[in-house]
């Protein structure tokens, strides 16, 4: 739910007269004839205010003239109106820090001019701007210091405005029956004093009350008529929170048409005011609206949009919900990796959240440990001087005892977070080790079938066609000296006895390609050999073939047939695509290092098409040289040849 605030607007009375009475047109009208004056600081305030809940960049260009303005002519109300203006936009913007700066700077300029009516303001709007950040101790003192002030001013729209203060208050410390109550009385007074715009922002925090408390048909009337009160006086920062608080309403009724309906509305107005929190919610609520409808994809691209923006402007727990978001809609996806990633970051920024607050509470508690220790050193100093140096001592051992605590409790932390990032990274290295074997086992298995395919293949040729075919032959042999046969047929016979061979020679030397014989009797270096003489003997091209260290050297067979049909692919691929006239081999083993090179002197190409070719031939290759775990580097250049080099330890 979407809270507001009302900051008060240190205005006069007779200007907010004057600014109902006058449009904007108007004002800017009187700009021309102003003088340097305080005038013309309230004219600049007046027109910001036209324009804060529509274009509050604009708002705050104006404002920032007043202050110039304030400082130059040495005004020191109007750099207080001016804080006071600024900061309403900031905090509707989100910026509370900056918010928290001025403020600060307003208090301590109201106490120097001892006003105490501007005084009390600053005080609740510095609360205010605590209250945003967390700080719930110091918005309790500011407010309490405030409230004071105003005690001694009969104003019912400040004890409306006090009520819807303490309202927010108790929201934000989950006393929602609590809140409840000062909500409504904040709202009874509104109604009475028929302020709108108070109004509105209390009955959108009222609503938002009755919402946390899952009392949603309590919750959304107040929130439409918010939105109709913020139509009425076009306040557009308020319309794009009720959007928001009517999608959220619906979307926990289960109405997620009206719910979608809602955050489009709301998503176009934040873009307008540029208020960036209030857009990345409202595309937060588009993502879970196709979440819901089971659109994933769509889900999914909402939720990275919203990602980008809390991303970009440091919205972290605005990020950490979407980072939830898209990890449940990563897994309806199947993506489960990406999934975890996203359930893991979530997970880390909640922690850094929580870190955060331990932190602040730490820090609270320590600045308040010393006071107290300041405050009783004081009583001891001034009562018994002769305590002095034991009070320091024992001052000393605590502060020793503290910093030592800080020291091991900051060790511990880093120990732990260390041991975190080492689990998590250890977790990375055996999940992609899963992947990588897995994948070899996968290559593993086609290219051991492709093997036993190949061999079956090469035996039926060799044993059934090979037999068939030298059958025939025979047969025909025998027939020849049987047949009286004229010239002309004699030698038809003999040219097909000729096609008869040619055909037996290609038979084996299909056979033998799928299967070298070699290969299985005499080892690599062998089969290699007779490759090479094979390809020189055809004289398509002229190989030269060096083996250094594999004399005697017997490899297994599965790791043997891979890097012949390695060489066997590079030669074939220099054979198609080269036009090389000369080629080199060379096999070098060297302990368990097994060097490969395969160059030749043909046209080159341009490297780059490797990353993304999908033929069979340089896939094949590079599965083979994976399976191997082998490493594959090409060079070539256009006109200059190409040379690869693989690695493989064996």
């Amino acid at each position: 739910m979407r809270k507001t605030v009302c900051l008060f607007l240190l205005v006069l009375s007779s200007v907010l007269q004057a600014q109902t009475l006058m449009n904007k047109d108007s004002l800017l009208k009187l700009l021309p004839d102003v003088k340097e004056d305080t005038n013309a600081v309230l004219l600049y305030i007046n027109i910001g205010q036209q324009y804060e809940s529509n274009e509050p960049e604009l708002a705050k260009a104006y404002y920032r003239k007043a202050w110039e303005l304030s400082k130059k002519i040495d005004y020191p109300l109007g750099i207080i109106k001016f804080i006071a203006n600024y900061t309403f936009v900031l905090n509707q913007q989100g910026l509370y820090d900056s918010s928290l700066y001025y403020n600060l700077k307003s208090v301590e300029l109201s106490r120097q001019i001892k006003d105490s009516v501007y005084l009390a303001k600053t005080l609740f709007n510095t609360g205010t701007s605590y209250r945003a950040l967390g700080n719930y101790e110091k918005a309790v003192t500011y407010y309490l210091e405030g409230q004071k002030l105003f005690a001694k001013i009969n104003q019912p729209d400040k004890e409306a405005l006090i009520n819807d203060l303490l309202q927010v208050l108790y929201m934000d410390l989950h006393q929602y029956s609590k809140a409840i109550t000062y909500g409504e009385l904040s709202v009874k007074l509104y109604r009475q004093l028929n302020l709108p715009n108070n109004l509105g922002i209390a009955l959108n925090n009222l609503g938002a009350n009755y919402a946390f408390k899952k009392q949603f048909g309590k919750a959304i009337p107040l929130f439409k008529e918010a939105l109709a009160i913020s139509r009425k006086v076009n306040d557009m920062s308020m319309e794009a929170n009720q959007m928001l608080n009517l999608g959220d309403a619906y979307m926990n009724f289960g109405n997620y048409d009206r719910m979608k309906e809602n955050y489009d509305m709301a998503l176009q107005l934040n873009r307008k005011l540029k208020a960036y929190e209030g857009e990345a919610i409202a595309l937060r609520g588009i993502s879970m609206y196709y979440q819901f409808t089971k659109q994933f994809n769509l889900a999914k691209k909402f939720g990275l949009d919203a990602l980008a923006i809390t991303e970009s402007y440091n919205l972290v727990p605005e990020k950490s919900k979407m980072l939830n978001n898209l990890a449940n809609i990563s897994f309806s996806l199947q993506d489960i990796k990406t999934g975890y990633s996203y359930s893991q970051q979530s997970k880390l920024l909640q922690d850094s959240l929580l870190n955060e607050t331990i932190q602040k509470n730490a820090l609270n508690l320590e600045k308040k440990y010393q006071f107290g220790q300041k405050e009783i050193r004081i009583k001891q100093l001034e009562t018994e001087k002769k305590l002095h140096e034991l009070s320091l001592h024992q001052k000393n051992i605590l502060n020793h005892i503290l910093i030592v605590g800080g020291v091991t409790l900051l060790i511990i932390s880093l120990l732990s977070y260390r041991n975190y990032k080492q689990k998590q990274k250890l977790q990375q290295q055996r999940i992609n080790e899963l992947e990588t074997q897995q994948q070899l086992i996968a290559t593993e298995a086609v290219l051991k079938g492709e093997e036993q395919e190949r061999t079956r293949i090469a035996k039926d040729l060799h044993d059934g066609l090979g037999g068939m075919l030298s059958g025939i032959k025979f047969s025909f042999n025998g027939m020849k000296g049987n047949l009286i046969m004229t010239p002309e047929n004699t030698q038809a016979f003999e040219r097909s006895m000729d096609m008869l061979d040619s055909s037996i020679k290609e038979m084996r030397r299909v056979a033998h390609n799928m299967m070298p014989e070699a290969l299985v009797k005499f080892g690599l270096d062998t089969a290699l050999k007779d490759f090479c003489n094979e390809i020189n003997n055809s004289g398509a091209l002229k190989i030269s073939y060096q083996s250094i260290g594999l004399e005697n050297v017997t490899l297994e067979q599965t790791t043997a047939i891979t890097i012949y049909r390695i060489i066997q692919e590079l030669i074939s691929n220099t054979l198609k695509h080269a036009s090389a006239k000369t080629a080199i081999v060379q096999v070098t083993k060297s302990g368990s290092l097994l060097a490969i090179t395969v160059e030749d002197d043909g046209k080159g190409f341009d490297t780059k098409i490797l990353d993304w070719s999908k033929g069979m031939g340089w896939v094949n290759i590079k599965h083979r040289v994976d399976f191997l775990k082998g490493r594959l580097d090409v060079n070539s250049q256009l006109g200059n040849g190409t040379s690869v080099q693989i690695e493989v330890d064996i």
